[in-house]
């Protein structure tokens, strides 16, 4: 026979277990967001550091050069470009698009173009160490802001979609498809026009294993924090 006493305790449990799962994703939402914002930050920061685009990049500046828009309008190119390939990840790997996909594409050329803005407030004068303070901070925010995106698991931007449908239909390591994927866009962005240099280079090389690396830390920070909790929830 229940006593009263014992329904509610029932009912708090599971009030308590909801409240966990909300919390849960709101931190998961928030890490996603902010992780789309270094994103957009860090792909107009290689653009206007002028010293080459990351393999992201290059192609959004390829396909802007190509339709003639303006260095302004990089984040219309950018918007072009990721729903195009958000249509070919949902097509072929409807699983990998997620709310957290729309959450990414639907604010990412206005980031791109606020982050053009806040570059040149930062750097009002180009010289080549400002440029290259520039282009690496571009770079490293960047590569957390896609870990950050990826650790956040609620969806995927369509750049690492395609890489994981290629991932999951070649059986290979993420980085090593990455690598593969990057080269692609580098050729794919120079055909079109995109500017070209040393980050280029560098990000096509490293992007993977330092995504990989961030990602794999920013998981395992979440992991243990969930741990924290559940241990104090059980203490008390």
């Amino acid at each position: 026979m229940w006593h009263n006493s014992d329904i509610l305790g029932m009912l708090k449990k599971q009030k308590a277990g909801k409240d966990a799962v909300n919390m849960e994703k709101g931190k998961k939402m928030v890490l996603a967001v902010v992780g789309i914002l270094f994103v957009g930050v860090g792909i107009a920061f290689n653009a206007a550091a002028s010293l080459g685009n990351d393999s992201i990049g290059i192609l959004y500046d390829g396909l802007r050069n190509a339709l003639g828009l303006s260095s302004q309008q990089l984040g219309m190119a950018s918007n072009i470009v990721n729903f195009a390939l958000t249509a070919v990840v949902f097509c072929l790997g409807r699983r990998y698009v997620n709310i957290g996909t729309f959450i990414y594409i639907l604010p990412y050329g206005t980031i791109v173009d606020l982050g053009g803005r806040l570059y040149h407030m930062l750097f009002p004068v180009q010289t080549m160490p400002v440029q290259i303070m520039g282009a690496f901070l571009g770079c490293m925010s960047l590569y957390v802001g896609v870990a950050m995106f990826i650790a956040a698991d609620i969806g995927l931007d369509p750049f690492t979609g395609i890489v994981m449908l290629i991932r999951d239909k070649a059986g290979k390591e993420y980085r090593t498809v990455k690598i593969c994927f990057d080269v692609v866009c580098i050729i794919t962005g120079v055909i079109l026009g995109g500017g070209l240099g040393m980050i280029t280079v560098i990000t096509a090389f490293a992007a993977g294993p330092v995504i990989q690396f961030f990602s794999e830390r920013i998981s395992k920070c979440m992991k243990r924090g969930a741990v924290c909790k559940t241990e104090r929830e059980v203490s008390v």
